[in-house]
């Protein structure tokens, strides 16, 4: 079974309550990277299920970065042939095409640096739907400067690759390395902090 549906942009993962749930990304609420195995690396989730509860779940490092590119296998029905047809060779050229175009497929805003930086995914630490307005705060450690920023951004900039959001939210606060504690913080920021808009132009 494939984790990840490229075509609804959901991952399956198991529910307590009802057997199986898919959810997107932005229904993350944390991501670890788990001791052990590189090669894929292994990621331990937490996530919002439908069901109304936060689940545990294992998610692959090529689940989390590339899957949702469209480097897997995969078929779709094409409805002008009435065929299955696959999917992995269209998606990873248009995914190919965009990012030789300067067009990453996500991005953030890195406070301590002042400047959008492109990151995948796995580089995500922390997130958390915002109070009103449907945003997800996200907060990410930069690939950069390892250090970590907190972004408002709409759930499309989270969920769709190559959905950038023009502007982004941005806290104005250098976060500590201590896990625990960033996470109290992350939470403080998220709800009661101003957020300053910054444009994510990656030019």
């Amino acid at each position: 079974m494939t984790m990840y549906d490229v075509l609804t942009t959901r991952y399956t993962f198991a529910c307590p309550a009802r057997g199986e749930t898919r959810v997107a990304l932005s229904s993350f609420r944390r991501l670890e990277q788990l001791p052990g195995a590189a090669h894929p690396a292994v990621f331990g989730v937490s996530f919002d299920c439908s069901c109304g509860d936060e689940h545990p779940g294992l998610v692959s490092h090529d689940e989390l970065d590339w899957a949702p590119l469209g480097l897997q296998e995969g078929v779709f029905l094409n409805l002008m042939t009435s065929r299955l047809e696959p999917v992995e060779e269209e998606l990873a050229d248009f995914a190919v095409r965009r990012i030789q175009a300067g067009d990453w497929p996500w991005s953030f805003f890195c406070y301590p640096e002042e400047r959008p930086r492109p990151i995948f995914p796995s580089w995500f630490f922390l997130l958390a739907p915002a109070d009103g307005g449907g945003g997800v705060g996200i907060a990410v450690r930069c690939p950069a400067c390892s250090r970590v920023s907190v972004n408002l951004v709409s759930p499309e900039h989270v969920d769709l690759p190559f959905h950038n959001d023009r502007e982004v939210g941005v806290v104005e606060h250098v976060f500590g390395t201590d896990a625990a504690h960033m996470v109290e913080q992350f939470s403080a920021e998220l709800y009661s902090a101003q957020f300053d808009a910054r444009r994510l132009s990656l030019d």
